[in-house]
């Protein structure tokens, strides 16, 4: 059985950092590429970044340059967002994903981050 499950988020003040973990259980992970998602209520799930399998090439769009970085260790089945000058338009629930197409597409629980002062 397949799981995605995140760790690390929580509450934190204006340009503060966070660090979210997604541990995955039932996949090889070098096979997948892995990314990170974020919603707000009301909105629709929005992509921040992604790292391809393979040579693990990185995309990101607008919303993560600069100050998101995603890292894998496909070793210990994990795939982490270090999160840095957070805002608080960066309230939302973050989702970790693992995609090797439309047939083997995984989703983690969602974790909420916090950003207020």
């Amino acid at each position: 059985q397949v799981q995605l499950v995140a760790s690390g988020g929580g509450s934190v003040q204006p340009g503060g950092s966070l660090n979210l973990t997604c541990a995955t259980a039932g996949v090889y992970l070098d096979q997948y590429a892995l990314g990170w998602f974020r919603q707000v209520p009301g909105k629709e799930r929005e992509g921040l970044l992604c790292m391809s399998a393979g040579e693990g090439r990185t995309y990101y769009t607008d919303s993560a340059k600069g100050r998101f970085t995603i890292s894998r260790d496909n070793a210990k089945g994990t795939v982490a967002l270090q999160m840095n000058g957070l805002k608080p338009e960066d309230t939302a629930v973050y989702y970790c994903v693992a995609d090797k197409g439309p047939r083997d597409l995984y989703w983690g629980q969602g974790i909420q981050v916090t950003v207020s002062s």
